[in-house]
């Protein structure tokens, strides 16, 4: 796959486990990523051998004379593949993580070179000629179909056209690329804080309030960073600091990232015109299991129908709590949606969020979610220790099978200034067969533990914990190919949430809960009742929040649906918010400045619903009464994960399922809330 596709997929005690992992002391000698601890002029040198090494092998390839053989041209090809992914991989990932600005912006133009040396390939003639040439009678089934993607690839990148306009789309693509690394940065420094008094705190949980101590002028100062924004949100009881909070987040790279998205607009509704098609949702469509632009509008309009009246009754509900202290209320502004559901969650499912957190320390949930991750896969994890890294807070760990090590991957968990501000799984390098092991890198911003204070995490950050390592051992398992191409998550990349998304539930199961979710003070294991509440409760809000998630795919496709001039970025966010949800937005905010997955996945955000269809699906063929038990586990494994992209995701699906996915195991999720087994709240909550 190409390099500007794969970027675009940017997409954690049981003593006994540690001793067994401990005493198998694998050895790796494939060096780390880092292992050097490279200044910016390491660095360079480091991508540019990986990009000249990449010509080489394009050179190689072109000066074949007489038959075209797998030996001959698709090996040399898929050299080059490999060592331009691994350039543009570092040069993305230190964009997103390097502590020194400085080195950010070296590796952003590192990322635009390496992006250039994928196009150039890409629009290469010859060596689409070459590709095409190849006898593939005698080859294996991932071989072909490589192969066959591969020109589709080339055909999408305008390798067909004449000189002129493909001398064009390369220089488009090099734009593309600065804009959107851009706009990622701008989102990444786009840091904002809120002054507040400490009065207002209230509501919160206690470690909290202990973190954020009032400074000399006895204001305490809240940043629009996730782990200080989001508890914020769901637990102060001051509606004018969630308010004022709200605004500030929502306006995040503010105005900067305007000019800077309007022009990645341009440029890429210049480069699919270019390539004939009328926009860029549906050129952007074309290699996807989706297919079209406009099969994304009937795919948003499926997902309202089918949440809509959900959402509705949910949206009462919490009107109903707000109507206690304002009895005329008629109207939820979007910034009192998350803590009127926890109120709701704690007067009608009797189930308090802070009720849990106790249980979810960092370290416990860290070696939790590896423990559950070893049982579910059939492997286990070693970790390597006194590795250089680009921060001292930085893990390093090993994935073993069967006693031998198939991949490596980075755990760097916490926030700091500079860093990227959400959550990601990032691949580190493609894994090749007898050749390389597959490596990624999980970006994150959970709570950091200290001496004094165990980094307590909320629901949501355990889930999201789960989701990103979805992410991750999909890479790991995916990537013992043959060939990079087809390495890892390298399948159209409106599959890839679905893995992460299905781990996801396993967060809600009991089984997995004993693991890790122990007191940190008495060392007590989540109480049963606790755990059935918590799952009762955390049914509350499905409806909405799919209405929600389909409002961002809303905005994502009709943002890039048009001719950039048509686009109003606030019109079609406010529009599109009142439209699929039923709060209403703060008028003054300009959310799309800071939703980063406008550069990343550009138009195709619908991929989270979509993939949530499928991950339901998936997930109703594990047994629920022990998820980690029977024959589903490594049924998974074997049909969904390891195939990487050596097929298309379509056959992945009914491989598994025995059918194509439908809309029945979603409504099941959302409906789940008012089930008589899960919805059954205290009295009077139906």
């Amino acid at each position: 796959m190409l390099l500007a596709a794969r970027l675009a997929i940017v997409l954690c005690l049981p003593i006994f486990l540690a001793a067994v992992l401990s005493a198998q002391n694998i050895k790796v000698s494939q060096p780390t990523v880092w292992s050097s601890r490279p200044d910016v002029a390491a660095f360079e040198k480091i991508e540019n051998d990986r990009l000249d090494a990449g010509q080489r092998s394009i050179d190689a390839l072109l000066a074949v004379k007489g038959s075209r053989t797998i030996e001959n041209t698709l090996a040399p090809f898929d050299e080059a593949v490999q060592q331009n992914n691994s350039a543009g991989y570092l040069a993305a990932t230190m964009t997103h993580v390097h502590p020194d600005a400085s080195f950010r912006d070296h590796a952003t133009a590192m990322l635009t070179k390496a992006t250039a040396a994928q196009t150039a390939i890409a629009l290469n003639h010859e060596v689409y000629n070459a590709l095409a040439a190849l006898d593939l009678s005698k080859a294996d089934a991932a071989t072909r179909y490589y192969v066959q993607r591969q020109l589709l690839q080339f055909r999408l990148a305008g390798v067909d056209k004449d000189d002129a306009t493909r001398a064009r789309l390369k220089k488009l693509n090099e734009q593309s690329t600065e804009e959107q690394s851009m706009f990622d940065r701008n989102i990444a420094d786009g840091q904002k804080v809120v002054e507040a008094d400490p009065s207002e705190l209230e509501g919160l949980p206690q470690d909290y309030i202990d973190r954020h101590k009032p400074g000399t002028d006895g204001k305490v100062r809240i940043t629009t960073d996730y782990p200080d924004s989001l508890p914020v949100f769901s637990f102060a009881k001051s509606e004018d600091l969630r308010r004022r909070l709200t605004l500030a987040f929502n306006t995040r790279a503010y105005p900067k990232n305007q000019e800077v998205l309007s022009s990645l607009l341009n440029t890429r509704y210049e480069i699919a015109t270019l390539l004939g098609y009328s926009n860029w949702a549906d050129y952007n469509a074309a290699d996807k299991m989706i297919a079209k632009g406009h099969n994304i509008a009937d795919f948003i309009q499926q997902v309202d129908e089918a949440s809509r009246p959900l959402a509705e009754r949910e949206f009462q509900m919490l009107l109903a709590e707000k109507q206690k202290t304002e009895p005329t209320a008629k109207e939820i502004g979007d910034y009192e949606r998350a803590y009127l559901s926890e109120s709701v969650r704690r007067s009608r499912y009797d189930f308090d969020s802070q009720s849990v957190r106790p249980y979810f320390p960092f370290m416990q949930v860290k070696q939790g979610i590896l423990d559950t991750a070893a049982d579910l896969f059939h492997v286990s994890f070693q970790q390597e220790m006194n590795v250089p890294s680009w921060d001292a807070s930085v893990e390093t760990w090993i994935v073993i099978d069967s006693g031998k090590p198939i991949g490596r991957f980075y755990l760097d968990m916490h926030p700091r200034p500079g860093k990227f501000s959400h959550a990601e799984m990032s691949a580190v390098l493609d894994g090749i067969r007898g050749k390389q092991l597959p490596e990624a890198i999980l970006v994150c911003n959970f709570p950091e533990p200290t001496a004094t204070d165990p980094g307590l995490m909320d629901y949501g950050d355990v889930q999201t914990f789960f989701h990103e390592f979805g992410h991750l051992m999909h890479h790991i398992l995916g990537g013992q190919q043959q060939w990079a191409g087809v390495s890892g998550i390298a399948m159209e990349s409106d599959f890839v949430e679905a893995p992460s998304q299905m781990l996801e539930e396993w967060i809600r199961s009991p089984q997995v809960l004993a693991k890790f979710a122990h007191h940190y003070k008495t060392g007590e294991a989540i109480p049963a009742d606790l755990v059935v509440r918590m799952n009762r409760a955390s049914a509350f809000g499905r409806g909405f929040w799919t209405a929600r998630q389909n409002a961002l795919t809303a905005i994502s496709y009709d943002i890039y649906k048009t001719k950039p001039d048509n686009v109003d970025l606030d019109k079609v966010t406010l529009e599109d918010n009142r439209k699929y949800t039923l709060f209403t937005p703060l008028p003054e905010t300009h959310m799309w400045a800071s939703f980063g997955h406008l550069g990343g996945y550009s138009s195709a955000y619908y991929t989270y619903l979509w993939d949530k269809v499928i991950a339901e699906d998936f997930f109703l063929q594990f047994d629920h009464q022990n998820l980690l038990h029977g024959d589903a586990p490594m049924k998974y494994r074997r049909i969904v994960l390891e195939p990487g992209g050596s097929m298309p995701a379509n056959d992945l699906v009914k491989n598994f399922l025995g059918r194509p996915q439908n809309m029945t195991a979603l409504q099941h999720w959302m409906a789940e809330e008012f089930d008589a087994g899960a919805g059954n709240a205290k009295a009077g909550s139906q």
